[in-house]
């Protein structure tokens, strides 16, 4: 399994792949963790070419090629940074192997995946508009809740500290549509004040000075606002069972469904998202999501209303296990 670092989810999916019976060796999708390195890979992969030439010669290759493996799952996203040779040496060295592909992104926003597209017998999207637009090349797949928000939709939290909450990286898009809505949601329910979690997360101070320097959101940001550390899964754990409803916005470029909608279906909690895509997934409903237009309208049933339960058959397909399973073929 070759996937991004990005909050340990890949821990979660090779753990689950595991219980499935396989064997997994799991690859970083980049030489350097850093934030630093990150900032620069989105900026221009090229200046990191000596770094990712090294990293898949010194530390892919050893690792892979005594091995026969027989599936290959390749998780793409903005830290993608293996090259269309890279992937062809890695079918070379496993010919009987079947090789998967999701896009953990846009094709918008991920263009140069489109040259590895050639190594692969199945290529997943998490975006709905790819799928449609080339239904030739893309399978549908929305992303996935893991058993630890599963578990906070099993607890029938009642009461609750946040009245809303938003932890995320500020994008452009994402943070101007989430400053907005939580400017806007400061007085509501009989004009009292709701408590609110806002986290806006900075990777590093060269990110944020690229924004200001090329993003219109960023007019009057400042750096003083945002957060320069990532929460650890068991505080974003307790900041969600503590938590209402969770803000949501997509990034620009994008239609695919954010990792933390499917959360909040699998924590069962309400979300305010600026999305309008949702409404054509299976488990939207007016109690559960409010579709963020530029305004509220706090007479909607969204406001008046407790969580609605939907059907457990809708709620079990987008568990992890299930995507995995979409994935690989799987059937009981």
């Amino acid at each position: 399994m070759i996937a991004p670092k990005f909050l340990g989810y890949y821990q979660e999916i090779a753990n689950e792949i595991t219980k499935l019976g396989y064997k997994v060796d799991y690859i970083n999708d980049e030489p350097n963790d850093s934030n630093i390195y990150k900032a620069i890979a989105r900026v221009n992969k090229k200046i990191l070419s000596y770094s990712i030439h090294k990293y898949f010669n010194n530390i892919v290759l050893p690792q892979v090629e005594t091995i026969s493996y027989n599936k290959i799952l390749v998780i793409g996203g903005m830290t993608f940074s293996f090259t269309p040779n890279m992937i062809h040496v890695l079918r070379k060295l496993n010919k009987n192997a079947k090789f998967y592909l999701y896009q953990w992104d846009s094709e918008r926003n991920l263009p140069y995946v489109t040259k590895i597209h050639k190594y692969f017998d199945h290529i997943f999207t998490f975006d709905r508009y790819d799928a449609s637009f080339k239904p030739e090349v893309y399978k549908f797949l929305p992303l996935f809740y893991t058993n630890t928000y599963k578990k906070i939709g099993d607890m029938n939290v009642t009461s609750y500290k946040y009245d809303c909450m938003y932890v995320g990286t500020a994008h452009p898009r994402k943070y101007k549509e989430i400053t907005q809505m939580s400017e806007k949601l400061n007085k509501v329910f009989k004009n009292q004040y709701i408590y609110q979690y806002i986290y806006q997360y900075m990777p590093s101070k060269l990110k944020y000075i690229y924004h200001k320097l090329f993003s219109p959101e960023y007019k009057h940001a400042k750096y003083s606002t945002f957060k320069t550390k990532k929460l650890s899964s068991k505080q974003m754990f307790e900041l969600l069972q503590k938590s209402r409803c969770v803000l949501d916005a997509p990034q620009a470029g994008q239609s695919g469904l954010t990792m933390r909608t499917i959360e909040c279906l699998g924590a069962k909690k309400k979300l305010i998202t600026s999305n309008s895509d949702i409404i054509n997934y299976d488990f939207y409903c007016t109690e559960n999501i409010y579709i963020y237009d530029g305004d509220f309208d706090f007479n909607s049933v969204f406001f008046n209303k407790g969580y609605k339960n939907i059907d457990q058959n809708i709620y079990e397909k987008y568990s992890l296990r299930n995507w995995i399973k979409t994935i690989f073929e799987i059937r009981d």
